[in-house]
C-alpha cells in the first residue's frame, strides 16, 4: 500500500539548516569578528534552505510518500 503523510516542523528546517551552515564553517572564523562569520553563516544558511525549497513548503511542510510493500518512503517533491 503507498499513502502519503505530511509533517510540518519549521523549527527542524531553520535549526537544522543553521546547524548545517555552522557546522560547514566550523575552524573558518580565526581571522573573522563574529559579526563577519554571523553573515557567513546567514549566506550559508539560505543557500541550504534554497536547495531545500525542491522538498520543503513555507520553509516547514515536508511530504513523505511511503510504500509498505517495497518498504520504502520517499521524500515527495512540494
Amino acid at each position: 500500500m503507498k499513502f502519503k503523510i505530511q509533517f510540518k516542523d519549521p523549527d527542524g528546517v531553520y535549526e537544522g539548516t543553521k546547524d548545517a551552515a555552522n557546522d560547514s564553517l566550523e575552524g573558518v572564523g580565526h581571522d573573522l569578528n563574529e559579526e563577519e562569520l554571523d553573515e557567513l553563516v546567514l549566506m550559508r544558511r539560505e543557500k541550504l534552505v534554497t536547495a531545500l525549497s525542491k522538498w520543503v513548503e513555507h520553509g516547514e511542510y515536508i511530504t513523505v510518500e511511503f510504500d509498505t510493500e517495497a518498504g520504502t518512503a520517499t521524500v515527495v517533491p512540494a
